[in-house]
């Protein structure tokens, strides 16, 4: 008998994404900066990309719900590690070649099942995950045969609100999404600053 997406997503206690398509739109700007080395200016190439207000949120409400959150990127980039300092981030793997390697490292931390564990991915090096993990998510934009092997696919694009989709499937699957929204607009009972985000990619 086919398991529902939604079904799927009440078990989920770990939400993972990809960064390059899913956090973000996919481009990547290299950004000539001048260095001096040795007493000589030298050009030097920085990588710098665009993230969603909309997807940080998704990460606080999570949170307010009960899910940790991580990535799972094969880049290595500073900007994503600033990211996920200013996200709070519980699991931040890059340089990840075969995705399954952190997920099962990730199991073992945090004593969860694979069908525990949801992924948001775009391309085909997210596969082995998302044909493993108990709720695989596609973003909208994802390769279309990562589309026909998701379990849901987001109605926003990559960098433009699919993580913030993702979350809040989850969220409403469990019963548990206008709870969570309420919580982080009480002004009354705001959320506790070792769960909120922006205040982690200070570089002092």
């Amino acid at each position: 008998m086919e398991v529902s997406a939604e079904e799927r997503a009440r078990k989920i206690k770990i939400i993972l994404f990809d960064v390059d398509g899913v956090l973000t739109d996919g481009g990547i700007w290299l950004i000539p900066v001048p260095v001096v080395v040795d007493g000589k200016t030298e050009t030097r190439m920085v990588e710098a990309k665009g993230y969603n207000a909309h997807d940080g949120t998704a990460i606080s409400l999570a949170r307010l719900g009960g899910l940790k959150c991580g990535i799972i990127t094969k880049r290595i980039s500073e900007t994503v590690a600033l990211r996920a300092r200013d996200l709070k981030l519980e699991f931040i793997y890059q340089g990840q070649a075969f995705k399954m390697k952190p997920i099962r490292e990730i199991m073992e931390k945090a004593g969860v099942a694979l069908d525990e564990i949801c992924y948001v991915g775009d391309d085909v090096i997210d596969l082995p995950v998302m044909r493993n993990c108990g709720l695989a998510i596609a973003v909208s934009d994802a390769r279309e045969r990562v589309k026909a092997e998701a379990h849901y696919v987001t109605q926003n694009r990559g960098g433009h609100g699919a993580a913030r989709d993702a979350v809040e499937f989850i969220l409403q699957a469990k019963g548990v999404l206008d709870k969570c929204i309420e919580s982080y607009i009480d002004e009354d009972n705001p959320i506790p600053a070792s769960m909120d985000i922006g205040k982690g990619g200070d570089l002092k």
